[in-house]
């Protein structure tokens, strides 16, 4: 089972959703950098569940404790050890479900590949999980502040509910509102629906845009490590993600070269590009130009309805919802995804120092 990622800065996260405690191994981080534990918390309130009327009502902490790699509050370049204990575990909301596949969620092929699985929950599939991404994004994020680089996620999308161009909004209002979409307008609307979904007993998807600002010239790791590449491996593998696209994405496909290629232009003796359309990135290389992309996620897989299924032997049966689920996942998934992006960029950051002399 693969439960690492990055190169330099690089990320092990363990445990499952209903054991004692899940957690984070952040290896390579510099010797010296300020560990700052009140903004780590901050990060984690902003993923907690339980958060507000529109996101599941499991509560939980998430306060976490560093078992080593930092001294009198700086790192010392030592593996950083991050755990945040499990407190509100329901596993008999599960018994059910031992011997019997959810649809859409990773209960099958996990069983068919390992031969066995943690029923409660989900086990190590469940989005649980994302909480030590998040608290490892958090140092990643302290990191890529030595360099200015600022990255911000927001709730562009719920349903069919689309929110302006990251151009035309205050991405500062954020946090504004529990939808975390920054127009007021479009996260009452957001808001709404997803209540009526959730009253439904149905879940709905929507898209996360994520934008970095101030980002170096020059990340990204041609051939085969483009820094979009790596974004979007990473964006992936966050739980109910089904799409990822930078730039122009696929809206790009109706413009001609004409009117999609980013001129070069010469702004006060920096090289800059009139339009955006490359998201920040070309021939896999960051260019200094905003960053941007959008990440689609699927409706949550469990709803508070009957489903038809199939049990470990094949037999048809039928799968009743329980438990407490997100009615809609994106307003908690904007920390993973600013901690996922976080954790590409500054171990590209890091790779780079040795890309020329």
């Amino acid at each position: 089972m693969s439960n690492s990622y990055g190169t330099l800065f690089k990320i092990s996260t363990f445990g499952e959703s209903h054991g004692p405690a899940v957690g984070v191994v952040i290896d390579g981080c510099p010797a010296g950098l300020d560990i700052d534990e009140a903004f780590i918390q901050s990060e984690l309130d902003r993923r907690k569940p339980g958060q507000s009327k529109i996101t599941t009502q499991r509560k939980e902490d998430d306060v976490f404790k560093i078992l080593s790699g930092v001294f009198d509050g700086k790192a010392t370049g030592a593996p950083i050890a991050i755990v945040i204990e499990n407190q509100d575990q329901r596993s008999k909301d599960y018994n059910h479900l031992e011997n019997t596949f959810r649809p859409s969620h990773a209960d099958y092929t996990y069983q068919e590949k390992y031969g066995i699985r943690d029923h409660r929950g989900g086990g190590r599939s469940s989005a649980r999980e994302t909480v030590a991404r998040v608290a490892a994004g958090a140092i990643a994020k302290t990191l890529l502040q030595e360099y200015g680089v600022d990255i911000t996620a927001y709730v562009s999308q719920v349903g069919d509910l689309k929110a302006p161009d990251y151009s035309e909004l205050d991405l500062s209002k954020t946090e504004d509102n529990i939808v975390r979409c920054p127009d007021s307008a479009t996260a009452e609307k957001m808001i709404a629906l997803i209540d009526q979904v959730r009253l439904e007993r149905d879940t709905i998807g929507g898209v996360v845009t994520c934008v970095i600002k101030n980002s170096p010239l020059g990340l990204g790791e041609p051939v085969f490590d483009k820094l979009h590449a790596e974004l979007g491996k990473a964006m992936l593998s966050i739980n109910a993600v089904k799409g990822f696209e930078y730039g122009s994405g696929f809206a790009g496909v109706a413009l001609r070269g004409s009117q999609h290629n980013d001129e070069f232009i010469n702004a006060g003796g920096k090289v800059r590009t009139k339009t955006n359309h490359s998201g920040g990135v070309q021939g896999g290389i960051s260019n200094g130009e905003d960053i941007y992309f959008r990440v689609a996620f699927k409706p949550v897989a469990t709803i508070m309805q009957d489903q038809n299924s199939v049990d470990k032997e094949g037999k048809e049966v039928v799968v009743t919802g329980k438990g407490r689920h997100d009615p809609c996942v994106v307003p908690r998934a904007v920390p993973i995804v600013e901690a996922m992006a976080a954790l590409v960029m500054a171990d590209f950051t890091l790779r780079n120092k040795v890309s020329k002399i």
